[in-house]
C-alpha cells in the first residue's frame, strides 16, 4: 500500500506493519449515524458496542436512519437497547445538530481536520476523540493521530518503552514520535490498534 514505505522509515513501527496485512480506509456518507455509533461505543468493548448498534438499527428495520427518524424514537425505547440516559441525550443531540447545523459529508469534506473537530465538538456529548474517529473512519482522512486514545497510548508505551506515569509527558513524546509518520498517521494508528489487540 502507498503508505508503507513512508511509515517503514520508523524501524519499530515497520516491524509491526510487516507482520500485518495492509489496511485501507473507507469513506462513509451517513455522518449522523456514524457519530451516534461512536457515542454508543464509548467506554464499551467492541463486542458489546456492536450488539447495541445492531439493536439501534433494528429500531429502523435494519436500515440507517435519518435525523428525523432518530428523534421520532422515544427516549425509553433508546434506553431499552442498552443506552444510558446520558447516551440517549447525546444521540438526540447529534440528530438535532444534523438538522439545525448540518452534518453533510460533502460539506465536512471541504473542511480541514481541525475545522471538522471544531464543528463536531459543538455537539454536547461529542469530544475530540469522537471527532477524530469520524475523521478517520467516516471521512477517510489519512493523517489523524488520536493521542488521547487509550489503545494507542498503551501500544506506544509498549513499542517505544514510554513511561505512563506523567500523562502530559507521555502525550508530548507520542506526538513527537508521530510527527515522522505524517501524512499517514491514521494508518499508523490502525496498525498500532491491530498490533495491541493481537497481543
Amino acid at each position: 500500500m502507498h503508505y508503507i514505505p513512508h511509515l517503514s522509515s520508523d524501524k519499530k513501527l515497520a516491524a509491526v506493519i510487516i507482520a500485518q496485512q495492509s489496511l485501507k480506509l473507507k469513506k462513509r456518507k451517513n455522518v449522523t449515524v456514524r457519530l451516534c455509533a461512536s457515542i454508543m461505543s464509548q467506554q464499551l468493548s467492541t463486542k458489546v458496542a456492536d450488539v447495541i448498534y445492531k439493536r439501534f438499527l433494528n429500531l429502523f428495520d435494519g436500515e440507517e436512519p435519518n435525523p428525523e427518524q432518530i428523534l421520532s424514537i422515544k427516549p425509553e425505547k433508546l434506553r431499552s437497547i442498552g443506552l444510558s440516559n446520558a447516551k440517549v441525550m447525546y444521540v438526540q443531540n447529534v440528530a438535532r445538530f444534523a438538522l439545525q447545523e448540518g452534518l453533510d459529508h460533502k460539506h465536512l469534506g471541504k473542511k480541514s481536520n481541525e475545522e471538522v473537530i471544531l464543528h463536531l465538538t459543538k455537539i454536547k456529548g461529542v469530544g475530540r476523540w469522537t471527532a477524530e474517529m469520524i475523521l478517520m473512519f467516516t471521512l477517510g482522512r489519512e493523517d489523524v493521530f488520536a493521542v488521547d486514545d487509550l489503545g494507542i497510548q498503551q501500544a506506544m508505551q509498549k513499542l517505544y518503552q514510554l513511561k505512563a506515569a506523567d500523562k502530559k509527558l507521555l502525550k508530548k513524546r507520542m506526538l513527537s514520535i508521530s510527527e515522522k509518520w505524517s501524512p499517514y498517521r491514521t494508518y499508523a494508528c490502525m496498525h498500532l490498534w491491530r498490533w495491541k489487540d493481537a497481543k
